[in-house]
């Protein structure tokens, strides 16, 4: 069964408010889809960054999907990945092999006239998610309807907001948008934050004992991600779980991340490490030191997969990305209760309204 060149498309979404974290603030969000067509049969993967994506998958990848083989998964990503080794597989060369990967993993299950889950083979029928959104930018009002939204009208138990705002220099206004957000909650739902790397060592010490008053249990890049002894030294120092690898693009980065202690779960986001193929090898590293799995980002190319692995905590309910995925896909899942259940339909269940988002399309 032999694939076809994969075309290439790039749309970007404005934001529908401004958006910021700790370090970064944006008012728009690209995605870049690939579909490859076997048979009859077109598989559909995506992933999230510039636009430049998708201009180095059309150009360089694309050309030697073409002619090798659908079933043939672990291979044709062995070809992707060795073919980037002057480009360099971190940033857009691992987001363009991901969305490819993902594209092949649909269709294959559709070519077998399988859901994804059960060509995976599932441990479980529901995977967890957690609410994720609260961004500095949100005013008081906006920041409580969203949460109120996730954990009173969808009952998400878990839910997550930005901190570190200006690189860290408004700690007393992170404080403040925390002990609203606990209010909001209530006492029994999660309370998550996620500093985008934004605070110094000795800061983030301080501000996760501040916030763990108000049961804080999960404190994502309290300082940057790629200070893995920073990390380290946090997560002995707080209550909460210290979290990263959301910025991993390879099985290597996950390895020196696990290796220093740096965390107390791995976040991995299959739409940049490698697809599906690499989210796996990431999850079986994890498990094998002791540490579990938080999917990042990109709930609907993380659910099936998600619900194959025992080292599961949650996947992302990123508001963005969710906003997005159910713009420009039928078969979008619900979290009502906070889980989704991938098992419905072929492969991961998602068709691309093509026509329907056809104006945000750049390229």
């Amino acid at each position: 069964m032999k694939l076809h060149r994969p075309a290439v498309s790039v749309y970007t979404v404005p934001t529908d408010a401004p958006e910021a974290d700790g370090t970064l603030a944006w008012d728009s969000t690209t995605v870049v889809i690939a579909e490859v067509t076997a048979a009859d049969e077109t598989g559909t993967g995506w992933t999230y960054g510039p636009p430049a994506i998708g201009d180095f998958l059309r150009e360089q990848l694309a050309p030697l999907v073409e002619g090798m083989t659908a079933y043939d998964i672990p291979a044709v990503h062995d070809t992707l990945c060795r073919a980037v080794r002057n480009a360099g597989r971190p940033g857009v060369a691992s987001a363009a092999i991901s969305a490819v990967d993902i594209a092949l993993w649909d269709l294959k299950a559709r070519l077998l006239e399988l859901p994804l889950v059960r060509l995976l083979g599932a441990r479980r029928e529901r995977v967890p998610v957690y609410g994720s959104g609260g961004f500095t930018t949100y005013h008081d009002t906006h920041m409580a309807a969203q949460l109120n939204g996730w954990v009173h009208g969808q009952h998400i138990p878990r839910v997550k907001i930005k901190v570190g705002e200006s690189w860290g220099r408004e700690a007393a206004r992170d404080l403040h948008r925390v002990r609203a957000a606990r209010h909001i909650i209530g006492e029994e739902a999660e309370l998550y934050v996620d500093a985008g790397g934004a605070y110094t060592r000795k800061q983030a010490v301080r501000m996760g004992h501040a916030m763990a008053e108000h049961g804080v249990g999960w404190f994502e890049e309290p300082v940057s991600s790629d200070d893995l002894t920073g990390l380290r030294l946090v997560r002995d120092a707080v209550v909460s779980d210290v979290t990263a690898g959301e910025y991993g693009y390879d099985l290597p980065y996950f390895a020196r991340m696990i290796t220093a202690g740096a965390v107390d779960c791995l976040q991995v986001d299959a739409t940049r490490c490698g697809g599906l193929t690499e989210f796996l090898h990431a999850a079986a590293l994890a498990e094998a030191h002791g540490l579990e799995v938080s999917a990042h980002c990109a709930p609907h190319a993380h659910a099936a997969v998600a619900a194959t692995i025992p080292n599961l905590r949650h996947i992302e309910w990123f508001h963005d990305h969710v906003r997005i995925e159910d713009m420009f896909f039928d078969g979008a899942l619900d979290p009502m209760g906070g889980t989704v259940s991938p098992t419905r339909g072929m492969g991961h269940g998602l068709t691309l309204r093509t026509e329907d988002v056809e104006q945000y399309r750049v390229a």
